[in-house]
């Protein structure tokens, strides 16, 4: 299943305006990229995560660079302890060459919450690929319509994979798509623009089993 999930990702076509980071193509580092997002997933299914929280698409200095939903460069390879993901010692590696180690907003709050309720997740996002403004791979722009159907057949297959976990929406657009599949999830602020304090509220609301 894992094999199958990779393969169509590798072989998935999309617009002028997104980039397929796991493309079989002559794209510098590609491969890498699939191999990191094979590891962590093969981490997930041997650890059992705790929940499957589905974002919106990859963003240029995160899964863009390293192939994993929800990590920079910097998170991917100095790990994140615990829980004990991630990390040079565990197999990651850096899929660009430019010289330079992304650190990325999202990813930042969205692990040092899940550290914080002490929660291992498996990430994923309703439109797999990053979508960027014409011209400027070195942007970000909201998933169309289109793409979030195309999503649609790689977020059933993660849920396939991880079939009796909680699911989180983190925003609108996750939320909208995890309903057209008909899966049952609870929706929570996406942290960026100002959603930081909202998103660990409702993380924190949903699985805190300290809370009173």
């Amino acid at each position: 299943m894992l094999d199958d999930l990779i393969s169509k990702l590798t072989h998935a076509s999309v617009a002028s305006d997104a980039t397929n980071q796991y493309a079989d193509d002559s794209a510098p580092g590609n491969a890498i990229r699939r191999a990191n997002l094979r590891l962590a997933l093969e981490q997930a299914l041997e650890r059992g995560p705790a929940l499957l929280l589905v974002g919106e698409a990859p963003g240029y200095l995160g899964a863009r660079r390293t192939g994993v939903p929800f990590t920079s460069e910097r998170l991917l390879l100095e790990g994140i302890d615990p829980p004990g993901l991630f990390g040079r010692a565990r197999g990651f590696v850096q899929a660009t060459d430019d010289g330079y180690t992304s650190a990325e907003q999202t990813a930042t709050i969205v692990y040092r919450q899940l550290q914080a309720l002490n929660l291992f997740a498996v990430g994923w996002n309703a439109y797999p690929f990053h979508p960027h403004r014409t011209g400027n791979p070195q942007s970000n722009r909201p998933p169309r319509a289109a793409e979030i159907r195309q999503g649609q057949l790689f977020l059933d297959h993660i849920r396939a994979l991880f079939p009796s976990i909680p699911v989180v929406a983190m925003g609108n657009v996750a939320a909208r798509s995890l309903t057209t599949l008909t899966i049952d999830h609870r929706k929570v602020r996406h942290p960026a623009q100002g959603g930081a304090k909202l998103f660990a509220a409702g993380l924190r609301a949903l699985f805190d089993t300290a809370q009173p």
